[in-house]
């Protein structure tokens, strides 16, 4: 690497509702990374999570961005990381995916493009455990997929700009807790409510049709067990579903909410209201799907 490279990554949000561990959407929200030559390897942060990321050199994107030089039987050289970021971390928006798909894609920079984009993912998923948020990622869009015993299946759609609401309480919910209320076992009927559903959402969104999305983005697997745990969790997604078709983002705490534009202030106000009201500060955001995927700038 002889001159930086700068590239953009975005959030994600998995599940939609149904689409548990197979299915997420890019949005256009993006943490920005840029990779320079140094005498060793460093990391800073600006933006979101910047007080937890700023501590150490030693993080999920670093660890990428050495796992991809290790694959490719490359050394790994010296270089300053710094990442001005926007996706809210800890929240159900894909923060650890971003970071992940980030160090791979700007290593894979950095080496001339030794690995394809499937490769990537394949790595990518492996570190992830699952492939709903690196997909989109990777890709942009809406992504269906598939892990199969020697490659992950997507199929990749593009959705028009829907506006979305996202609110993300500031409560503690750490990835761990959250699969660790899941059942062990769904029922066939639990099961056969989110294969229809889950189809029909890909339909929905693919045609921006709000009025389908709104009847069919429900779950029986995941979203119940979650929403329970989360302090006013269960409120703030019956307010969500008020103005539109609504979801707990990825393993949450954050809700997402597909609304019409001139809703989306109102939604947000009443949306925050709900864990506001329960003592819990929150931030929020409005935004749309995004096409692109981690691209170099």
């Amino acid at each position: 690497m002889s001159a930086m490279i700068k590239i953009r990554v975005p959030a994600t949000s998995a599940n939609l509702g149904p689409g548990f561990d197979c299915m997420g959407l890019a949005l256009d929200v993006w943490n920005e990374i840029t990779f320079e030559p140094a005498e060793r390897i460093t990391y800073h942060v600006t933006g979101e999570g910047e007080d937890k990321f700023n501590k150490g050199a030693k993080n999920l994107l670093t660890k990428a961005y050495t796992i991809l030089h290790e694959v490719c039987d490359k050394p790994v050289r010296g270089v300053d990381i710094r990442s001005k970021n926007q996706i809210l971390v800890s929240s159900g928006l894909g923060s650890s995916a971003a970071a992940i798909v980030g160090g791979l894609f700007g290593a894979n920079e950095i080496l001339g493009h030794p690995l394809e984009i499937c490769d990537l993912l394949k790595i990518a998923t492996e570190m992830e455990g699952h492939p709903d948020n690196v997909a989109p990622a990777l890709l942009g869009g809406l992504v269906v997929s598939v892990t199969t015993k020697d490659e992950i299946l997507t199929k990749r759609y593009e959705v028009p700009p829907l506006t979305l609401v996202i609110v993300k309480p500031l409560v503690d919910w750490p990835t761990k807790l959250a699969r660790a209320v899941l059942p062990k076992s769904v029922s066939r009927a639990d099961a056969i409510y989110n294969i229809g559903r889950a189809a029909l959402v890909v339909d929905a969104l693919r045609n921006g049709d709000l009025d389908l999305l709104q009847k069919t983005m429900e779950d029986r697997i995941h979203q119940p067990y979650r929403l329970r745990h989360i302090s006013g969790g269960s409120a703030a997604y019956k307010v969500a579903c008020q103005f539109g078709a609504a979801a707990l983002s990825g393993a949450g705490p954050s809700i997402i909410a597909f609304v019409k534009p001139e809703a989306a202030d109102q939604a947000r106000a009443e949306i925050r209201s709900v864990f506001e009201e329960r003592g819990f500060k929150t931030k929020s955001l409005i935004t749309q799907p995004g096409s692109l995927g981690v691209h170099k700038v």
